[in-house]
């Protein structure tokens, strides 16, 4: 079972970067252009607006990025640091706990980008596509993943 598993994973994780990807990138919609029920209730976010502007711009770059896994553990780290910024800068003085505060989006998409940051982007990413034409010409594939451990 855990070889079928292992064999699996980055179907998974690339299947996970995918619906994470897409959901951050929905939220960037909703905030620039007034979709999907538009920012906090409806409406979008005025162009340059601190810090909401700009934090619709990395969600929607950023979520259209790891969607499509180009560039994928930039984009993850930076969209990452983005919701670190929110939770702690717009949800934590309001209370300690993210189920207090609002805060579990930002919370969740911070974790789970952080996850993306040291894991890559699984399989079906077109960052895997450029790796392998850079292998076809003799580069170095040193920052490929590493196999996973077994137990």
């Amino acid at each position: 079972m855990h070889a079928r598993l292992n064999q699996a994973q980055p179907y998974a994780l690339g299947l996970f970067r995918i619906v994470v990807g897409l959901l951050f990138a929905c939220h960037g919609a909703a905030s620039l252009f007034g979709v999907l029920g538009g920012a906090m209730g409806g409406g979008s976010i005025p162009a340059g607006t601190w810090p909401g502007w700009y934090a619709a711009v990395i969600q929607l770059v950023g979520g259209i990025l790891v969607v499509l896994g180009l560039g994928t553990r930039i984009a993850a780290l930076i969209s990452s640091g983005s919701m670190a910024y929110a939770y702690f800068k717009v949800h934590q003085p309001e209370a300690l706990f993210p189920l207090q505060n609002g805060g579990e989006p930002s919370a969740v998409f911070c974790w789970a980008f952080l996850l993306l940051v040291f894991t890559g982007p699984g399989a079906l990413a077109l960052d895997r596509l450029f790796s392998r034409g850079s292998a076809e010409r003799g580069e170095d594939r040193a920052h490929e993943q590493a196999p996973a451990m077994t137990v």
